[in-house]
């Protein structure tokens, strides 16, 4: 199971006690910020996309949605979300559960700006009940991303 993944991914840095299991779902970013009694635009949602061969993970705000003319500039062509059958054997990670943590190798995982407003956020942890709470600062170093992108909308306007 996913969340077992992610948990022993925690565990090399003594946080697996800071994973949050929640009895009702934390599958879309509305279900986890009822879970968590926090703002829908504080759920870390991560967003999974097949970039020609190459598969990226794009975590941004929960208020925030991929804008097509911005990917296409950062990635070089168009943005192409996995199928829902296609996410857990590419990513490591069901639906529901995605997460920037102990994903499969090769997968390109990217912070979005829009996530920079927060002083914490809420990433899912590999189940669609899980979550935990992070510094912007810790996404960065446990989600090992490769740079932050400009490429999402509708958060700043």
């Amino acid at each position: 199971m996913a969340i077992e993944k992610v948990k022993a991914y925690f565990k090399q840095y003594g946080m697996e006690n800071q994973i949050i299991e929640m009895d009702e779902s934390s599958a879309t970013v509305e279900l986890a910020a009822q879970a968590l009694k926090c703002e829908p635009k504080r759920i870390a949602k991560s967003l999974s996309f097949n970039a020609e061969g190459t598969v990226l993970l794009i975590v941004a705000a929960g208020d925030a949605k991929i804008d097509n003319r911005k990917y296409k500039e950062e990635f070089g062509t168009k943005a192409k979300m996995l199928g829902a059958s296609e996410v857990e054997t590419l990513i490591g990670h069901a639906v529901g559960g995605v997460c920037p943590f102990a994903v499969n190798e090769g997968v390109h995982v990217y912070l979005d700006e829009s996530l920079k407003r927060f002083v914490t956020v809420f990433p899912a942890c590999g189940s669609g009940n899980s979550a935990i709470e992070l510094t912007i600062p810790e996404l960065e170093e446990f989600s090992k991303c490769l740079k932050w992108v400009d490429v999402c909308k509708g958060w700043n306007e």
